[in-house]
């Protein structure tokens, strides 16, 4: 029987980011298709299959997307083919399944996406080279000594 893994969403006006995670996975397959479905399996580290299908909310074009295998996750960058924000991220009003969640460290509101250009262009990186080395504070969030960039400033 296959298993799940975590999803995290997050879009722009332009793309649809998903995080899948699954450390160590092996045989990963990804299929795009323009309707809008979204096709993920793998086996998990232990051999264990992960598989799912997501009917997404408008169409894509699967020439502009991008799919990066790292150690710990599976980045995918979904280029939507009208742009546009997303009322939600699948075609259907259902609820989403639990292990779909919304990725709060990418997420953008419509009207900050203009204030952000210069962050979306260096987040967009992530997703072009996946780095391959894990550091100990992999996924630790970086917060600045305020007292050190006032003495500075």
């Amino acid at each position: 029987m296959s298993r799940h893994p975590e999803v995290l969403w997050a879009q722009r006006s332009d793309k649809v980011y998903l995080t899948i995670s699954l450390p160590d996975a092996k045989d990963v397959s990804v299929k795009i298709e323009p309707e809008g479905v979204f096709s993920f399996s793998a086996v998990g580290a232990q051999g264990e299959p992960f598989n799912f299908s997501l009917e997404l909310y408008g169409t894509i074009v699967p020439e502009g997307s991008k799919v990066n295998t790292g150690l710990r996750n599976i980045l995918c960058s979904v280029k939507k083919e009208k742009k546009g924000w997303w009322k939600r991220l699948l075609k259907t009003e259902e609820k989403p399944a639990p292990y779909i969640k919304v990725d709060w460290n990418k997420w953008c509101d419509e009207d900050e996406e203009s204030d952000q250009s210069d962050f979306l262009a260096s987040d967009d990186d992530e997703y072009d080279d996946v780095e391959e080395e894990g550091s100990e504070d992999d996924g630790l969030l970086y917060i600045p000594d305020l007292e050190k960039v006032r003495m500075t400033t």
